[in-house]
């Protein structure tokens, strides 16, 4: 083999084939047992919460992969804080699946350029099996997330609990403030609220309504 092939292909770790399967799938193991604590503890419908239940256990082998990668290896540990702090989210993700995976890209990335050959040719096809199997699965929980991120702008002398209240009692089921800040310099006032509609169908109907109440100055649903 020549130096140079020799030199991309050493493993750059201590460990064998055979221990970092092994570790691997234990990881895989344990984070599904992480999950399942998790949903016997917080009592949420299993459609409601699946999706951070694989988060959890694409963690928990993302979190093995970069522990075998770094090793004892000062420099490794600094280089992946740096590489996570700048690949960094400023917004909400719709899927937490979605921060779950950018680390695993990082990780994969740091392991290729560590030249630590075992992690990700065993790492990356248990992390892809483990994903899609349990995509495959959560096919079979519905989703019966059925709350809504809305958020409202009104005047900032209104009072917005006697302004909304009648419009949330007819259309809503529940109703939750969840964050409240001020905008154009103290001139409006930003309301979140997690909401849950009594007719899901009918959210460009609620969205109108609301926007056209006296003092509302912009509506958004998510």
């Amino acid at each position: 083999m020549p130096d140079w092939l020799r030199n991309v292909a050493s493993t750059g770790a201590d460990h064998s084939p055979e221990i970092i399967a092994v570790r691997m799938i234990m990881a895989a193991l344990m984070g599904l047992v992480v999950g399942c604590v998790y949903q016997a503890s917080h009592r949420k419908p299993i459609g409601e919460s699946f999706s951070f239940i694989v988060t959890m256990v694409l963690l928990t082998i993302l979190v093995a992969m970069t522990t075998l990668v770094i090793g004892h290896d000062v420099a490794r540990a600094f280089s992946l804080v740096g590489a996570l702090s700048i690949v960094r989210f400023r917004t909400l993700v719709d899927d937490t699946r979605d921060t779950a995976f950018v680390i695993f890209a990082v990780v994969v990335g740091m392991a290729v350029g560590a030249g630590t050959v075992n992690v990700y040719l065993i790492g990356v096809p248990v992390v892809a099996v483990t994903s899609i199997c349990l995509s495959i699965m959560g096919r079979n929980f519905p989703t019966t997330n059925l709350d809504r991120r809305l958020e409202i702008r009104v005047e900032g002398g209104i009072d917005s609990d006697a302004l909304l209240s009648e419009v949330f009692r007819q259309q809503l089921i529940s109703q939750r403030l969840t964050a409240v800040s001020t905008a154009k310099q103290g001139a409006a006032l930003d309301l979140v609220y997690s909401i849950r509609l009594a007719n899901p169908d009918a959210s460009l109907a609620f969205v109108r309504t609301v926007a056209q109440l006296d003092g509302v100055q912009s509506v958004e649903l998510k």
